[in-house]
């Protein structure tokens, strides 16, 4: 009975990364208030056309009535989420006070 286990075989995994790790960077300091700023609600296009955006539109309605002086910009990524957008996150970076980048639904 030995001689059969000894015939088995066990594949063994290397955890370790090859590549180099990006470099890692801090969040941004949180504002203080939203109050007169201007939020970007960023759709990263995963999960289809409605997955984040829907959420994003009942955000915006909320902030109307409840925060109606932040101005909020709903966006979609040019592309996939995997395919950098340079021409929105300079527009971010220059117009944006926050940002919600991601997914929702």
């Amino acid at each position: 009975m030995a001689a059969v286990y000894a015939e088995e075989l066990v594949t063994v995994m290397n955890p370790i990364v090859e590549s180099k790790m990006a470099e890692r960077l801090p969040l941004s300091p949180r504002l203080d208030s939203l109050s007169g700023k201007t939020l970007y609600l960023v759709d990263i296009n995963w999960g289809g056309p409605q997955a984040a955006w829907s959420v994003y539109e009942q955000m915006e309605a909320w902030m109307a009535v409840h925060m109606p002086d932040v101005k909020v910009v709903r966006k979609r990524l040019a592309a996939s989420y995997m395919v950098d957008d340079p021409a929105m996150w300079a527009e971010i970076a220059e117009k944006g006070d926050a940002a919600i980048i991601g997914i929702a639904g």
